[in-house]
C-alpha cells in the first residue's frame, strides 16, 4: 500500500560520499579557486604535539643545542656579534671591551697580588713584624686599583656619550669588571692590541 521508506545511509556510505567531495574540491582548486579559510589552512597545518620518533627528535635537539654552543664558543675568539651571549651584545658592549682592551689596567694583576699575598702569608708568622708591610702593601695595590677603576668607569662613560648619545644601563659597570680580569682571560677575547682606542 505504501512505498517502502529508504532506508537510512550506513556508515560507510558517509565515508564514500565525504571522500568524493574531498575528491571533488582537490580538482576544484587551482587557478581562480578561491582561498581556503583560516580554520583549513591552520587544520592542514596542524603537526602532533609529541613526534613519532622521539628518539630521532631528541637526538635533532642535541645537535642543535652542540651547534649552538660551537658558534658560541667561536664568536668567543673572534667577537662575531651574532652567536654571542646577550650579555656581550651590543654596540655600546663592544666599544666598552674595545676600550678596556686597548688600556693598561691595575686590576688585571690584583688577582697575581692577592695569591701573592696569600702564599706569603703562610710563610711569614702573622706576630711578625715584616706581616704589617706586607699587609700595607697589599692594602696599597688594592687602593691604586679602586682609583684605577674609577679614572675607568668616569673616562669610558663620558666616550660612551660622546659617541653614542646616552650610556646603556650596566655598559659602564661591564667594561669596569672586565679591567679586573687578566687579559688573556677575558672573555669574548680582545680584538684590539694594547694602544688601539676605538673611535
Amino acid at each position: 500500500m505504501f512505498g517502502r521508506k529508504k532506508e537510512a545511509p550506513t556508515a560507510q556510505d558517509v565515508v564514500d560520499q565525504q571522500a568524493a567531495q574531498a575528491a571533488a574540491q582537490s580538482e576544484a582548486l587551482g587557478k581562480g579557486a578561491p582561498t581556503p579559510k583560516r580554520k583549513a589552512q591552520e587544520a592542514a597545518r596542524k603537526r602532533p604535539l609529541v613526534p613519532e620518533d622521539r628518539k630521532a627528535s631528541k637526538a635533532a635537539e642535541r645537535a642543535a643545542i652542540a651547534d649552538q654552543r660551537l658558534k658560541m664558543r667561536q664568536a668567543m675568539d673572534t667577537g662575531d656579534e651574532k652567536f654571542l651571549p646577550i650579555r656581550d651584545k651590543g654596540p655600546q658592549k663592544r666599544f666598552a671591551r674595545d676600550y678596556v682592551d686597548a688600556r693598561f689596567s691595575l686590576g688585571e694583576y690584583l688577582m697575581f697580588g692577592a695569591l701573592v699575598f696569600v702564599i706569603i702569608s703562610l710563610v711569614v708568622p702573622s706576630t711578625s713584624e715584616q706581616m704589617i708591610y706586607v699587609l700595607g702593601g697589599f692594602w696599597v695595590m688594592f687602593l691604586a686599583v679602586f682609583v684605577d677603576v674609577f679614572i675607568l668607569s668616569r673616562k669610558l662613560r663620558k666616550r660612551l656619550t660622546e659617541k653614542f648619545g646616552e650610556v646603556e644601563r650596566g655598559t659602564v659597570w661591564y667594561g669596569s669588571m672586565r679591567s679586573l680580569q687578566f687579559r688573556k682571560l677575558r672573555l669574548p677575547k680582545p680584538q684590539v692590541q694594547r694602544g688601539q682606542y676605538p673611535s
